[in-house]
């Protein structure tokens, strides 16, 4: 399988150490088997340092996820036990994973989803309005490489730079993240909560 990272940069040879903590399935190397996904990330990632969107292809050896000497967590929906891995890794106070795995798959929180996860979990919403507020978002798909065993896995096959995405969402996207939006905003304000 063929999965795709975006960046502003090639990266033949991946450095775990460069990897950022608190992101939503711990620190480690992210991928996503959704090219349109990583061009995006890497359209974001060179709008934040006027660079140049460049995607990275990989191999990844799918035998890897039944090998028994690598631990693998797939969250195959938004559910409960995502929500909470999600906020642990957000917010986990040291640069080590909070976890053991070699390899997590799952769904991405976008800075919208953490809202409502944060929102829960500091009491602003119930559980149950979270996940109508979680539902009309559409999850996207990452695989995090969390150690140099689960590298291992992966074979680089080359890079495309590409071209500066500006305004890819459609109407009716910015019009459901206006509504979320909107709902968000609300529960907030009036700090609505279940008696």
């Amino acid at each position: 399988m063929i999965l795709y990272h975006g960046t502003t940069v090639d990266i033949k040879e991946i450095d775990l150490q460069k990897s950022k903590p608190n992101k939503d399935l711990g620190k480690g190397f992210y991928l996503s088997a959704e090219k349109e996904q990583a061009i995006a990330m890497a359209d974001y990632k060179a709008e934040q340092i006027d660079g140049v969107p460049v995607v990275n292809a990989f191999e990844f050896d799918e035998a890897c996820l039944h090998d028994s000497s690598l631990k693998v967590k797939a969250f195959s929906e938004y559910d409960n036990e995502w929500a909470d891995f999600i906020f642990a890794n957000r917010n986990n106070p040291t640069s080590a994973n909070v976890h053991d795995y070699d390899i997590v798959i799952g769904a991405m929180a976008d800075d919208q989803i953490y809202n409502y996860v944060s929102d829960y979990m500091d009491g602003s919403i119930t559980r149950e309005q979270f996940w109508v507020l979680a539902r009309f978002k559409y999850p996207t798909h990452q695989i995090n490489f969390c150690t140099r065993e689960a590298l291992k896995c992966l074979e680089y096959r080359g890079y495309e730079m590409m071209e500066r995405q500006l305004g890819r969402e459609s109407q009716k996207d910015n019009d459901l993240f206006y509504t979320c939006s909107l709902i968000d905003y609300i529960a907030r304000k009036t700090k609505n909560k279940r008696v």
